[in-house]
């Protein structure tokens, strides 16, 4: 048995020291006493993982909140943030594709794929319905400067260059790169083997400024869904676009066996984008939205519906479940977003002083000059040979419309019958064929004759418009010299009738002059085809045709001035004679 001696009291009171001592003892054991419990607290954080402040989920809900508090009064004041307008409007208008397989199509009324979806999805989340509206690549980022619409998902590549037209949202919905497509037995395997060929491509697609750099000449086409049925009716021989684009019709065993994807390049990752000005709370929400579907799940469940490949969003799963990640800040940790793809051009070594030039002249002016052939070194290029070219083309155009003048406007106005009925025939076959078939005509012998290059088009271009031109010329030349025989006129009848024939002739030499830009459509890299290519991947498009009428227009000028020259020297031969 153990005793149990009770301790004695002190008798009477504590001492002041005594009293100090007690306290401080006290005081230790609290201090002890908090600290056990706050590390156990943040023990069972760590464990657990983010608090609920932490999380997307509540980040979202409590912007959301803070959003409809402001509804309805703040739906009649000017610049609030297009996330109100969406709550007050009860809707949102998403930009979309009409026709892009697996991701965006549209047969009447109904719409389906992988982008229409997550839209939906989008919606849901923020309590409104959606209005989708048809874009495509060169409209979807004016139609959001122009609150046309509040938001883009319309396979938009997030690159460096898109950066500063419109607000990516992150993390991004998918990723893809740019395949080049043709028929199996053109011998293409990389960039190199593209330098002189046409390329059909889309305009605004974030790929055809590396496809200039590398000597490509590109055909432009506002849609992506003519790609495959340009490439069968030969009109494009080789394609370039997403390669998600082109997996559905891969899928197709008449078009897998003639068409093969010779190589790929440029991987971007695609972003949904909302406009750079008055849309920050709306972004910051399908930041946070975006984030979510990925670690939940639901891109991936959408994709799995619409057959999309899900390589990408499995990957981007595991990186939005990690701690670091899964956190309301998770959109701003470089280790969680992906960068834009880089797409900056190497700029010119006077694309200050033009930058510096465009800024003056809107000062002055307001007008808002751009120049983009200017200022970075792919587009210069372009630019340069496109007037080298145009200026090549022009004067051979010039040349060939008076020889083949001269010798058809003889040969009709010969006696012999087997000069002039030929030259008749001619004469009338290529007046009622439109100048583009000519030209096509032209193009197609040209390319059986002789390699593809640069030279082989232009040539076969003044071929065709000296001949459509010189013709008609020819026809007036010819005209004259029966009209003079009939007024008894024998001596110098030739030089004769070219002088009463002058007009026409100026006439045709001019509509030649001016007709070289259609020399685009075989792939003449003349400066309507360069200007167009600049175009396809810069910005400045009412500057960029602006500048090809004023160098037309200089052009004409001048063939005019020549013209008149000549035909004073005619008038000068005959009086002499």
């Amino acid at each position: 048995m153990i005793a149990v001696i009770p301790r004695a009291k002190p008798e009477g009171p504590l001492r002041p020291r005594e009293r100090s001592v007690a306290a401080l003892g006290m005081t230790g054991l609290l201090f002890r006493a908090m600290a056990l419990i706050a590390l156990v607290v943040g023990l069972a954080s760590f464990a657990v993982g983010p608090s609920r402040a932490e999380t997307p989920d509540a980040a979202l809900a409590e912007l959301l909140a803070h959003a409809r508090a402001k509804v309805p009064a703040a739906c009649t004041q000017a610049n609030v943030d297009r996330l109100i307008k969406i709550l007050c409007g009860k809707k949102i208008r998403v930009g979309i594709r009409d026709y892009y397989p697996l991701f965006a199509t549209r047969a009447g009324d109904k719409r389906e794929g992988y982008e229409v979806d997550v839209a939906l999805a989008i919606g849901r989340m923020l309590g409104v319905d959606v209005d989708f509206v048809r874009v495509n690549a060169a409209t979807r980022i004016p139609l959001l400067a122009e609150d046309r619409i509040d938001l883009a998902i319309a396979t938009m590549g997030h690159n460096t260059q898109r950066d500063g037209q419109a607000r990516f949202i992150r993390p991004h919905y998918y990723r893809s790169e740019t395949t080049v497509v043709g028929p199996r037995e053109l011998p293409v395997v990389s960039m190199i083997d593209l330098a002189g060929r046409t390329v059909c491509v889309t305009v605004g697609n974030g790929s055809n400024a590396e496809l200039v750099s590398q000597g490509a000449r590109l055909m432009l086409f506002d849609e992506a869904g003519v790609l495959p049925d340009r490439l069968k009716d030969q009109t494009c021989t080789l394609a370039a676009q997403d390669d998600s684009f082109f997996a559905k019709y891969f899928t197709d065993a008449d078009f897998n066996a003639r068409y093969f994807q010779k190589f790929g390049f440029a991987q971007v990752p695609w972003g949904m984008a909302v406009a750079r000005q008055g849309s920050a709370a709306l972004a910051r929400a399908l930041d946070l939205i975006s984030q979510i579907f990925h670690r939940d799940g639901l891109f991936i469940d959408i994709g799995r519906l619409h057959s999309i490949r899900l390589g990408f969003l499995r990957q981007q799963q595991e990186v939005w479940r990690t701690p670091e990640c899964n956190t309301d800040a998770g959109t701003a940790n470089p280790k969680c977003v992906l960068p834009p793809l880089n797409t900056a051009l190497q700029p010119t070594s006077f694309a200050a002083g033009v930058t510096t030039f465009e800024q003056w002249v809107e000062d002055g002016t307001g007008i808002d000059l751009t120049l983009p052939m200017l200022k970075t070194a792919p587009a210069w290029s372009l630019f340069r040979d496109g007037v080298f070219y145009s200026l090549v083309l022009i004067t051979g155009a010039l040349a060939a419309t008076l020889a083949f003048t001269l010798v058809l406007g003889w040969a009709m106005g010969s006696r012999t019958f087997l000069l002039r009925w030929p030259a008749r025939l001619l004469t009338m076959a290529l007046q009622s064929s439109p100048i583009v078939l000519t030209l096509v005509i032209a193009a197609t012998i040209a390319h059986g004759l002789f390699a593809l290059s640069t030279e082989t088009v232009l040539g076969a271009a003044i071929a065709a418009l000296g001949l459509a031109n010189g013709a008609n010329a020819g026809q007036a030349v010819g005209e004259a010299m029966w009209s003079l025989r009939a007024e008894g006129v024998h001596g110098g009848l030739f030089g004769r009738a070219l002088n009463r024939a002058s007009t026409q002739i100026v006439a045709f030499l001019v509509n030649a002059a001016k007709g070289t830009p259609i020399a685009s459509f075989i792939g003449a890299p003349e400066l309507l085809s360069s200007l167009t290519d600049i175009t396809s991947f810069s910005s400045g498009r009412i500057t960029t045709y602006s500048i090809l009428l004023i160098f037309y227009t200089a052009v004409v000028m001048v063939v005019v001035w020549l013209c008149g020259r000549l035909r004073l020297v005619l008038e000068q031969r005959q009086a002499a004679a």
